[in-house]
């Protein structure tokens, strides 16, 4: 059966596009799309991504009307929270650790909920090989 390899893209409305894909980039990493085709795009590191629908009274989301949040995997929850709270960004580390792992919330410039994500457990391991 023939199956995606990965998330090719995440695509959303914003106010001022230019601006929230730099801001992206500074502060998480998240390269800015390509000016052309000629120009490669974002290369993420491999490693585990959840892709869940939650159910549409979900209390995961920040506002009742938001349809979507994005999650990023880090390396070091510690030392990307002391560097967006040294750029003035409000994080909220969450007090509990999970077996899965850590995690971190803030929003974007236009209030978009990310989340942040430290792996642990089996999506800390490396995967199988094929």
């Amino acid at each position: 059966m023939e199956r995606v390899t990965g998330i090719g893209g995440v695509f959303f409305r914003a106010s001022d596009p230019d601006s929230l894909s730099k801001w992206y980039e500074r502060h998480l990493g998240v390269g800015c799309p390509p000016r052309s085709y000629e120009q490669r795009s974002w290369d993420q590191e491999a490693g585990p991504t959840v892709f869940s629908p939650f159910p549409s009274d979900s209390e995961h989301f920040q506002r009742s009307d938001q349809q979507w949040a994005i999650n990023f995997r880090v390396r070091d929850l510690d030392a990307m929270v002391a560097q967006l709270r040294e750029s003035g960004i409000e994080v909220d580390v969450h007090a509990e650790t999970y077996p899965n792992g850590r995690f971190a919330d803030l929003t974007d410039p236009e209030g978009n909920p990310v989340q942040l994500w430290e792996p642990a457990g089996a999506d800390a391991a490396p995967p199988p090989s094929e």
